[in-house]
């Protein structure tokens, strides 16, 4: 019997766990349509969290624990730092010029 359903009615668990799964849904697809990274890293943190939730409620509470620690913290900690890296590389790394600054025009040689 599930605990976090206990004295609900009969179809309820199922229809928690169609919730859930629609939540999930919802959220991956987010993750993957969400285009800046540093938005992307805060959703993808939400989506880990909600898979963890699912694992929760189909009664799998030690993967859920490990899904929060790795999908909810540890991914999206380690996506924002590689993004803060990349960001203050010193120039001359083989960056881009930043979009305020338009890039020099090709000297075109004259004969």
């Amino acid at each position: 019997m599930n605990v976090l359903l206990a004295g609900a009615p009969a179809g309820a668990p199922s229809i928690l766990v169609a919730v859930v799964l629609l939540a999930v849904a919802a959220a991956g697809t987010a993750t993957v349509l969400t285009r800046d990274p540093l938005h992307q890293a805060v959703v993808a943190s939400f989506f880990g969290l909600l898979l963890g939730v699912a694992f929760l409620v189909l009664q799998a509470p030690d993967v859920a624990l490990s899904q929060i620690t790795v999908g909810a913290v540890a991914l999206p900690l380690m996506i924002l730092l590689a993004l803060a890296k990349v960001r203050r590389q010193p120039a001359g790394t083989g960056e881009r010029p930043p979009e305020s600054e338009p890039a020099p025009e090709p000297r075109q040689e004259e004969t």
